[in-house]
Order: structure tokens, then sequence, then C-alpha cells
């Protein structure tokens, strides 16, 4: 005879003897008079009375996940593709064309790893949203005392600003280009800046709609630097070799550390986590839960290698047309276009127009998905609850007010938006440990993930490529200061600066959460079912 178990997580209420007495009491509904509910639990309805057979067949339906099926794909698709959005805004088209310039095809290999390694990360932060039925931002506000979650928020929203500011002055680039000039950057600002109302509308008429509009933003930037990579044909054969043997010179070395440093966006790895419940997945179905994670698994793979090969496409043309040459040290978003120009004529389509489309598509894909993480990170930080309009326009003045002080106080001049570019990219590479250190943290605490929560080999990984980028990034800032930090004030301020972000991360990697939460997993009803023969 086989007798089946029900086994909750840890500091769950010790099993009863009467495991078949357990099970019907599950199934039975909730009564709020308790001398009733004894009675029901005595003498329960005789459709209700489970024999051996039918439990067993109900214990599979936890264990067994259901097979592999395109159309059951088909449904899970679309996160994953928004989340890839932020490894193709304007920042990381500028570091690529900069990589491909300065660089040639020799960081191609590092750009694979450097997306793989991005992937792990959006994997994990899938992870604890399907698993938990929450988002990071929340599950942060819950676990942390309310000093540090005010100020992983603060962070949180000082990197998305920073993103957002790139992206924004992308798309106003764009636009200036594809209007010959007749717009100025502050009035591409305010344009991009309606982008708000836009996701308002689309997620009125539902998710779908939403992430079709993204389909066709990634499809433009893959259409537009495809035709631009066939326009100029770069080496088969050294792309190749660039991807395959790592080479890595001392003059390099800043290319290098910018393709690295863009695979982690501290606001993406918050934005997935919430994007992955939009598919409703049942967590007390341990099959259904892992089927969600499978599925999540190959699309996010899929948006990833779709976002690589469009950042291939960038650094291969920029490797061929300017590698070696004089502009190589110059090149960046304003001027790009016109480089291209100059080099490959006009023709039937001139590659500055083409170039213009593909930033274009870049800056606004960024943008929208930019809003929509600020709304989820402020919502789940502080727990507010407001009108999605109103949460999407008070997330958007965050970053545009700066933006369009910004645009008024840099000129389009070379000089002053690469200096600009600069800074933007250290003060997100800042941010990055206040995501990741909370992401691997939570993943890996049983009260929260239960039987999910990552093994002892996969967090060592993960926190090794987290160290990995920290330390990649670390260098960037160490390399920033120097030489751009002069005088005693200056320097003392930087370091007491420094003192109290290297102290907050120590307090992160050391802190644990309370066991008693004020939700876990056991909340969900999540269950381990074995079976003993």
């Amino acid at each position: 005879m086989t007798d089946s178990t029900v086994s909750r997580q840890e500091n769950s209420p010790k099993k009863p003897n009467d495991s078949n007495g357990e099970f019907k009491r599950l199934l039975l509904p909730e009564t709020s008079d308790p001398e009733e509910d004894d009675e029901r639990r005595e003498s329960p309805p005789e459709n209700q009375i489970l024999n051996v057979e039918e439990e067993e067949a109900r214990d599979k339906t936890y264990d067994t996940v259901p097979p592999f099926s395109w159309a059951k794909l088909w449904k899970f698709t679309g996160p994953g593709f928004l989340m890839s959005i932020a490894f193709l805004d304007p920042g990381n088209i500028e570091g690529d064309l900069q990589a491909g310039a300065v660089a040639g095809y020799s960081l191609l290999w590092l750009l694979l790893w450097a997306t793989l390694m991005g992937l792990l990360m959006q994997l994990l932060s899938a992870r604890i949203g399907v698993v938990t039925g929450r988002h990071l931002a929340e599950i942060c506000r819950n676990e942390y005392p309310s000093w540090a979650r005010i100020l992983l928020w603060f962070m949180a929203e000082v990197a998305l600003i920073g993103a957002d500011i790139q992206e924004v002055i992308g798309s106003a680039i764009a636009l200036q280009i594809l209007t010959r000039g007749f717009l100025p950057i502050w009035v591409g600002v305010i344009i991009t800046s309606f982008d708000c109302f836009l996701i308002s509308y689309l997620e009125k008429c539902g998710m779908r709609k939403l992430e079709g509009l993204f389909a066709v933003l990634i499809a433009t930037m893959a259409v537009s630097f495809a035709w631009m990579f066939n326009e100029t044909k770069p080496s088969v054969e050294e792309l190749f070799i660039g991807i395959i043997v790592p080479k890595l010179g001392s003059k390099t070395i800043r290319e290098a550390v910018g393709v690295v440093g863009c695979v982690i966006t501290p606001h993406n790895v918050f934005l997935h986590s919430a994007l992955v419940q939009s598919r409703k997945t049942d967590p007390k179905m341990i099959n259904r839960v892992q089927e969600a994670l499978n599925y999540y698994t190959i699309e996010s793979t899929a948006a990833l290698f779709v976002s690589f090969m469009i950042n291939l496409f960038v650094t291969a043309v920029f490797a061929k047309g300017f590698y070696g040459t004089k502009q190589a040290d110059s090149i960046g978003l304003v001027n790009a276009g016109h480089y291209l120009q100059e080099k490959y004529g006009g023709g039937v389509f001139p590659i500055l127009y083409i170039w213009g489309i593909g930033l274009l598509a870049a800056g606004q894909s960024s943008t929208i998905t930019g809003t929509y993480a600020g709304q989820f990170i402020m919502e789940g930080f502080l727990d507010l609850q407001m009108e999605q309009w109103l949460s999407a326009f008070i997330t958007r003045s965050f970053a545009i007010v700066p933006t369009m002080i910004v645009a008024l106080m840099f000129n389009t001049s070379e000089g002053s938006l690469d200096v600009l570019n600069e800074w933007l990219n250290i003060l997100q590479s800042m941010q990055i440990p206040f995501a990741v250190i909370p992401l691997l943290t939570m993943v890996s605490k049983e009260h929260i993930m239960g039987v999910f929560k990552i093994g002892p080999s996969l967090e060592k990984l993960a926190w090794t490529v987290a160290v990995f980028v920290m330390m990649i990034n670390g260098y960037l800032l160490l390399d920033f200061f120097m030489a751009e930090v002069a005088g005693f004030f200056v320097g003392f301020l930087v370091f007491v600066g420094i003192v109290g972000y290297i102290s907050f991360i120590i307090y992160l990697v050391s802190y644990r959460s309370s066991q008693s939460s004020s939700w876990s997993s056991l909340e969900m009803s999540q269950r381990v079912v074995s079976t003993e023969t």
C-alpha cells in the first residue's frame, strides 16, 4: 500500500500522522465556525472522499511537469523581449560603436560572455517573480528594515534616472537626424516624454498590445542595423575569430570595461521579476511553477540572442568602417551617423537615416521600459497605490525634469555629450550592487523560495558573476575619479561617500532577513509532495 504524505517547508507545522485525513482536510472549503468545521471533517460529503488511487493521481499533479508545447511557449513569450530592451538602449549602442571603432572585432567574445552573464541574472529575476508571485521591489520592502528599504529605493531611482537621460537624449538625437537638424535636442526630449501616456493606453488595451509594440520596435532595430551590416560588409572571418578567440589589449581595456558594465542594468533586474507575473501561475502547483520557469528560460534566451545579434551588427559595422582611423577615438552617438554618411555615401536609402531609425527605435523602446520599471520600483518599495496614468506621470517626471535641464545645459557638441555620457555610465555602475545583492540574497532563501531556492552550485556561479561585474565597474569608478577629482575638499567628500557606499554594500551582503517574514512561500501554500512505497 502507498501512503502519500504532505510536508511543508521550514518552520511549518509538523504533519499529522493521519496523512489521508490531512489531505482531505486540505481539500475541504474553509468555514468560519470551528464546531461546524469539525463536524464536516468527521463526516465529509461522499463526493469529497478520496480513495488511494485518486489521492495518488492528485499527488502526481504536483510532481509531473506538462510536456513542451509550442502553443504554451507562445503564451509565455513577451516578458523576456521587454527585458531585452535594456541590452539595446542608446547607452549600449554607443558602447558597441566605440568598442568596434577602437578595438575592431577583438571584443566580440567579451560581448558574447557579457550577454550570457546578463542572461543568468535575468533568469534569477524571473525565477523570484514566478515563485513568489511578487516582484523584487515588493520583496525588499518586506524583508529589509525601513531605512535600508528607502535607501535601496533611492539608489534604484538614481540608476533609473541616469539610464533614462541617456535613452531620452538618444531618442532626441535620432529625431534631430531624421528631421535634418530641424528639431533641437530639448524639443526631442519633450516629444519623447509623452510615452508615459502611451504606456497607460496600451496597458488598458491589454499586455499583449504593449508587447506587440515592443516587438515592432525590436524588429525595427534588427532590420535597420542588419541593413547597415549588409551595406558595409564587415569581414565574416574576422567576425567569427573575434567571437571565438579571446583577445584583450592594453589600449582596449576601457572599451572592454564598458562592454561588461552594460550587461546588468539595475532597473531591469527589478523589471523582469514584475513582467513575468503577467502570466498567472498557481504557486501552489509546483509542476506549474517549474513549467513557467522552463518556458521563461527558453523565451529569455531567445530574446537575448536577438539582442546579442543586434549589438554584434553595430560593433561590426563600426569595426569595419572606423577601426584604425583618426575618427575612432572621437566617435559617439552625435556624430556616428554623419561619419557613416561620409564613409559610405547616400544610396537609395541613405545610411544616415537608417542609423537614425534604428537609434530612434532603441531610444523609444528603452524609455518606455524605463518608465514601466519606474512604476514597479516606486510602488513596490514605497507600497503606493495610485492610478496607472498618475504613477507613469510621476515616474516619468523623475527622469524628464533632469533630462530637460541636461538638454538645455549641454549643447550638441561631441565633447560635452561624451562627458555627460561618461558621468551617466558611472552613475549607473555605482547602483549595480543595490539590485544584484538583494536579488541573490532573496533567491537563495528557503523561507522565500521554498523548494525553488537556488542550489549551492548555481549560487556560487551567480555570486562569482556578480562580484566580477562589480569589480569591473569598480575599476571604472576608480579610473574615473582619479582622473576627475581634484582638490583636498572634493577628495575628502568623495572618500566619505565611498566609505558609506562600501559600508552599505557590506551590510547588504551580511544581512539575513527574518525567517518570520510577513509573507513567505508558506503563505503561498507551496507543498512538497513525497510518495513512500
